[in-house]
């Protein structure tokens, strides 16, 4: 049997060590992913990234952290 998995996008986000607001930055982050899903929408959907990324950038500038967008 053959299965075809499709590739999908991840954000890998990265705090500097010993950074006093992680976990609020994570609270806000964490948060994105809670509204998309009660839009009903799937947060392993291929439009995640796109329908999410300039929050995820209002958040950068926030709270300073570095991310990238990984496929797999």
């Amino acid at each position: 049997m053959k299965v075809r998995i499709p590739k999908h996008k991840e954000f890998l986000i990265k705090f500097e060590q010993g950074y006093d607001k992680e976990a609020e930055a994570w609270e806000e982050l964490n948060k994105i992913v809670k509204d998309y899903s009660v839009d009903g929408k799937s947060v392993y959907s291929p439009s995640f990234i796109e329908d999410n990324e300039d929050k995820v950038k209002a958040l950068q500038e926030k709270y300073e952290f570095t991310y990238e967008i990984i496929e797999k």
